[in-house]
């Protein structure tokens, strides 16, 4: 791979960009913009991408950039005016060397120059389902108490309890609200007090 000095018009006039496909689904993207040196690393696996942005100050490259991988990481060596950085890739971490790293037997990797680091993409946005009708309620059973809802009854016991709507047969048992004896549901008048039964 051949490594070339950056023309200083070449630096100022464009934004220098260059990416390398790291494996695994995952690509680095690196970009001199302006003094600021802006890397991306882009991933995506079974339907899904993510990406990690991190700037910092280097000055305006004067070389192309040189991608080296180490026994520590990747190496991300940059050159401008202000002198040397080197940057470690671990993973998804990314973070600017304050010394130069040991980079005996480091293989080089490609970088190809692009046009500018491609932003993050949106994912699209998923249709809300409908709401699925609620299941009725199944009896539920606890010990010797047994409910449930409809009709709504209870059991404990030898005692039971049930509530029944007002629509219900008319053969259905009731009291007379002024004696208390029983009443058919049908009926009008209590047949023992001769009281008047509301509907």
């Amino acid at each position: 791979m051949k490594y070339v000095a950056i023309k200083p018009n070449q630096a100022q006039d464009t934004t220098m960009a260059y990416t390398s496909d790291l494996g695994a689904g995952t690509c680095l993207y690196v970009e001199n913009q302006g003094t600021q040196t802006v890397i991306t690393l882009s991933s995506s696996s079974a339907g899904q991408q993510q990406s990690q942005r991190s700037g910092f100050e280097t000055g305006t490259w004067i070389m192309t950039p040189i991608l080296l991988r180490t026994a520590i990481g990747l190496i991300l060596q940059l050159e401008s005016h202000q002198g040397k950085t080197f940057v470690l890739i671990q993973g998804h971490q990314v973070q600017v060397l304050t010394t130069a790293p040991i980079m005996t037997g480091a293989d080089i990797l490609p970088l190809h120059q692009t046009e500018s680091t491609p932003a993050a993409p949106m994912q699209p946005i998923q249709p809300i389902q409908p709401m699925q009708p609620m299941q009725p309620m199944q009896p539920m059973k606890m010990g010797n108490m047994e409910m449930q809802m409809n009709p709504m009854q209870m059991r404990m016991g030898d005692m039971e309890m049930r509530m029944s709507s007002a629509s219900s047969d008319p053969g259905t048992k009731r009291f007379c609200p002024q004696c208390g004896q029983a009443v058919a549901g049908g009926d009008r008048f209590c047949s023992h007090c001769g009281h008047r039964l509301e509907k």
